[in-house]
């Protein structure tokens, strides 16, 4: 879809008989090889979902089945991919594995599938099971929630972090105050700010029981920032399903699945202090044309946020496509957002095509201007972690996030 609204179809999902291809796709992600990965929640040999790799041009290739293995000890329904800076990609299966209740996995670019973890692996699970989305942070290793598991009065939930070798650590237990206070079931991802701390959403519990938005360190101590409902007739949102997204202006954006003036969700902005603003509330205009039931924003390299809506929207009432305006800069995004010295990272934008300068954390770069929207650049020698800029006829776009210079 352009920023102008005008989609074009890639590709529809089982094509062929059976839907060997998948069917039911959950997630997309831009590589580093200028390709996209992502997978199905259903479908493929065994019906219980892919990984599978497609071009800009819509060409797909299925590069996993899942319930290959006897007793579907890879893995069923997977979701929620990210790619290391190895170049190796990594995600979760929410059932499925030695134990049935998900697994993470790492898969190499041409499919070549390893099972790291299987939850339910301690007695009661208190490690959790049915795992959520995976983030990479920047000390090189993974962290996510799972919706269920853990050691808290009713098993609502964990965090949890894992190493690319596989060794899991539960970081913290949803459910451990009493009437879950601090929040239960999170099915979202989490998002990692400059200060190592970890934000994230639980879909139900809290002070109302309509779900929080929690703060929590590395070393497993969590703080409740908001609680949704703490408005009359829950206008500032209930049950925020999906997770949030960081702005350049280093507040979080995302969304509620009910709740907001006609109980059909709401967009909102949130501090890292706490201070909630709703910024929307779905279905505020009649027939509910500007859509329902919102599913989730990302920002893009021009400053705005596009999200979508998977009910209400025209005749047929199917979901929406939408955009939010807060005033933000433009700005460049690097794919990968880490790498050796030596490597090669794409750096995504705008109005990139009179760059003059490339610097990583005040190191120039060697780079070539692929098109008014790509860079290719090379990670320099002597470059550290830190900030990346492009200079453009003597205006200067900085990174969306700082680039981490790996070993």
């Amino acid at each position: 879809m352009t920023p102008t609204g005008q989609l074009t179809v890639l590709y529809d999902f089982c094509a062929q008989t059976g839907c060997p291809d998948g069917s039911s796709p959950t997630n997309l992600i831009l590589a580093a090889n200028g390709e996209f990965y992502g997978t199905t929640f259903y479908g493929g040999a065994a019906g219980d979902g892919t990984v599978f790799r497609i071009t800009d041009a819509g060409k797909l290739t299925t590069l996993y089945s899942f319930c290959s293995l006897a007793y579907c000890a890879d893995g069923i329904w997977p979701q929620g991919l990210v790619q290391a800076a190895n170049g190796n990609f990594y995600g979760i299966t929410q059932e499925g594995g030695s134990n049935g209740d998900g697994t993470v996995f790492e898969i190499t670019p041409a499919g070549k599938l390893t099972t790291l973890y299987n939850f339910c692996s301690q007695t009661n699970c208190t490690d959790g099971r049915l795992p959520q989305i995976l983030m990479q942070a920047a000390n090189g290793n993974f962290y996510g929630t799972t919706q269920a598991g853990g050691i808290g009065n009713g098993a609502y939930g964990t965090v949890f972090e894992i190493t690319p070798a596989g060794a899991l650590t539960t970081l913290y237990s949803f459910c451990s105050l009493a009437n879950c206070s601090d929040g239960e079931t999170p099915t979202a991802g989490l998002v990692q700010t400059a200060n190592g701390n970890l934000y994230g959403t639980a879909k139900r519990g809290g002070v109302h029981s309509d779900g929080t938005v929690f703060e929590l360190t590395p070393a497993g101590q969590l703080t409740t920032l908001y609680n949704f409902c703490s408005q009359t007739d829950c206008a500032d949102g209930s049950l925020p399903d999906v997770g949030m997204v960081l702005g350049t202006d280093g507040n979080f954006y995302g969304a509620t699945f009910y709740g907001g003036v006609s109980n059909y969700g709401t967009v909102f902005e949130i501090t890292p202090q706490g201070t909630l603003t709703t910024l929307y509330s779905l279905c505020s205009q009649p027939n509910c044309t500007d859509g329902a039931t919102p599913v989730g924003e990302v920002q893009a390299t021009n400053g705005t946020f596009y999200g979508a809506a998977q009910d209400g929207g025209g005749k047929y009432a199917d979901g929406t496509l939408f955009t939010l305006s807060m005033g933000l800069a433009p700005f460049v995004e690097m794919i990968p957002s880490s790498g050796k010295v030596g490597a090669k990272v794409t750096i995504l934008g705008n109005s990139l095509a009179g760059a003059t300068s490339v610097t990583f954390n005040g190191t120039a770069a060697t780079f070539t201007v692929v098109s008014d929207t790509e860079i290719s650049a090379m990670v320099p020698a002597g470059a550290t972690s830190g900030k990346v800029e492009v200079v453009i006829s003597g205006s200067t776009l900085d990174g969306n996030v700082a680039f981490r210079v790996t070993k």
